[in-house]
């Protein structure tokens, strides 16, 4: 008996971002034989916050059988909320946000330590946005980004529903160029919170539009390795 194919469930990241991320990585992992869903979260409705994030990306993925979740950023607190929900082989992890069973997101930023770093990073303007998050993404691109932007109004004093991280094999992948979320923080915050050593790629924040070849090759072979992963089990 064939095995099914594996779906490929790619999550964008917050404060206005869109499936539309995903739009260059996503037809090279259909290169490789993967079905791939990249949907916009619910993000304008305030009605809805990470719970029925992940109660929408399970509708999504219907009764799909190997399912591996790909998080970026924001989409790191939904996965594994998603994961505890319904079975998924792999969560993949991308420059994302590690939530703490219990933590809301606006907490993310002091308990996780980024406040601490005291970071300086102005975005006031589309300049600034783009040297924080996007500085080595193509300027159309960078451009259309910032047009696709969306409002979230979630409410992000409502705890992540998560008593622990699922039993699922996780890996995490940190952007050594991004000016968001420090190389050097992540690895320390990966460690603390999975407890496992990240993995790494050249490139921003915005990785997938920068580099969106190689961010696509790497995961191909972390999806179609995921039995082997040396990740949390």
């Amino acid at each position: 008996m064939t095995d099914s194919p594996i779906t490929v469930l790619l999550i964008h990241g917050g404060g206005g971002a869109s499936g539309w991320d995903w739009h260059l990585v996503a037809p090279l992992l259909r290169e490789y034989g993967h079905e791939v869903l990249a949907p916009d979260l619910p993000i304008e409705d305030p009605e809805s916050g990470i719970a029925e994030y992940a109660d929408f990306l399970a509708a999504e993925l219907g009764d799909a059988e190997r399912v591996v979740v790909v998080a970026h950023s924001y989409g790191g607190l939904v996965a594994p909320v998603l994961a505890a929900r319904r079975p998924v082989q792999q969560l993949i992890l991308v420059s994302a946000m590690i939530p703490a069973p219990g933590e809301a997101p606006n907490e993310w930023w002091s308990k996780s330590g980024y406040d601490a770093l005291g970071l300086e990073l102005p975005m006031e303007t589309e300049e600034q946005i783009v040297a924080t998050f996007l500085h080595d993404v193509p300027a159309e691109l960078a451009a259309e980004e910032l047009a696709r932007g969306r409002e979230q109004v979630e409410d992000g004093d409502v705890p992540i529903p998560l008593d622990a991280w699922p039993d699922v094999p996780t890996r995490f992948l940190l952007c050594r160029d991004d000016r968001f979320f420090p190389a050097e923080f992540v690895r320390t915050l990966v460690r603390e919170r999975l407890g496992i050593d990240p993995d790494e790629i050249d490139g921003s924040h915005g990785v997938m539009l920068s580099r969106p070849r190689e961010l696509a090759d790497r995961l191909n072979r972390y999806v179609t390795s995921w039995r082997a992963s040396p990740g949390r089990s």
